[in-house]
């Protein structure tokens, strides 16, 4: 018969850090090491809920290996326009790798809403993950190249009928442009609304504008990056990213079952493989779901990998609880 004690370290190695947390005092009385492990599952629980606004704390500080912690703030986003380091505005890689991880995370627990989830995270930004190699940094607001307000530019532009962003998009461009200004309230509520409606104002002027403007004539190799781009946008029509709105965290009640996920996912990689850089899409590359690292990197022109942050966090939860 296992012990409590096994029980936590088998929890621990299924990623259920909120479980460990809260059960860790019970199973090895108050004191220094329970309340070691629960801070560490407390990090831990926000990496795996990708709770990017905290990923790095005070408190983590003085718990969480240095390490793992500089691994998590280069996912982190800042909460004011001039906090350094930069995180995941300085580039979205380590994000998502991160982000490939909890997918796989997700998919092993058949956490299956939550997994759809994350991978609408990754639509939504994925575009800026193409851009990236163009800027020089992952769509920082801080940092928007001149180029965006060349004269004759659209982007940002209120109101503009030869424009192809939506009222929502060219709101979002506007206010990027000068939300770097703004105190920090204000940043965040930026980040909270419209970012990724930025994300998506982007794709468009590089992938599918039908009127282009001069808004990106500083693009080195713009037909590279609206490849990229097209890629993007197809990924966030895919049935993949559709089933979201069949799960709780849309606007249904239903939960899609594996053998749904696969076959839409299917379903997606065909569209995908008809984007000439995205062909490697339908090669097995070993994740759970096939070929979905190999377009990210095709999209990052770069390799995105799955991160080991979670497993590292894990690693050392069950290493206190062995202690």
């Amino acid at each position: 018969m296992h012990s409590a004690h096994d029980l936590l370290i088998a929890l621990a190695g299924r990623y259920s850090f909120g479980d460990v947390g809260a059960l860790a005092p019970a199973v090895l009385g108050e004191g220094g090491r329970a309340a070691l492990v629960a801070s560490v599952c407390e990090f831990g629980q926000r990496l795996l809920t990708l709770d990017a606004e905290d990923f790095h704390t005070e408190i983590d500080a003085q718990t969480v290996p240095a390490d793992l912690r500089r691994r998590a703030r280069a996912c982190h986003m800042p909460q004011t326009p001039r906090e350094q380091p930069r995180g995941a505005l300085d580039s979205l890689r380590p994000a998502y790798a991160l982000l490939l991880e909890v997918v796989e995370a997700r998919w092993r627990r058949r956490e299956l809403s939550s997994m759809i989830a994350a991978v609408h995270i990754c639509s939504e930004y994925l575009p800026l993950l193409a851009f990236e190699p163009a800027l020089g940094h992952a769509g920082d607001p801080a940092r928007w190249p001149e180029g965006l307000r060349a004269p004759g530019s659209r982007f940002g532009v209120m109101p503009d009928r030869e424009c192809d962003h939506t009222r929502a998009e060219r709101s979002a461009a506007e206010r990027t442009l000068r939300v770097a200004v703004e105190p920090p309230a204000g940043w965040r509520a930026y980040f909270d609304r419209q970012h990724s409606q930025v994300a998506g104002a982007l794709a468009t002027c590089a992938g599918r504008c039908r009127t282009p403007c001069p808004a990106l004539d500083w693009v080195p190799d713009l037909d590279d990056l609206s490849a990229r781009c097209r890629i993007a946008l197809t990924f966030a029509e895919t049935p993949l990213v559709r089933l979201r709105h069949a799960a709780p965290v849309g606007h249904g009640f239903g939960v899609p079952s594996p053998e749904e996920v696969l076959e839409a996912w299917e379903r997606s990689r065909a569209a995908l493989a008809k984007h000439e850089a995205a062909a490697g899409v339908t090669a097995d590359d070993g994740f759970p779901l096939p070929g979905l690292p190999t377009l990210f990197s095709a999209v990052a022109a770069a390799p995105v990998r799955p991160a080991t942050l979670l497993a590292d966090v894990s690693a050392h939860v069950v290493e206190l609880l062995r202690g």
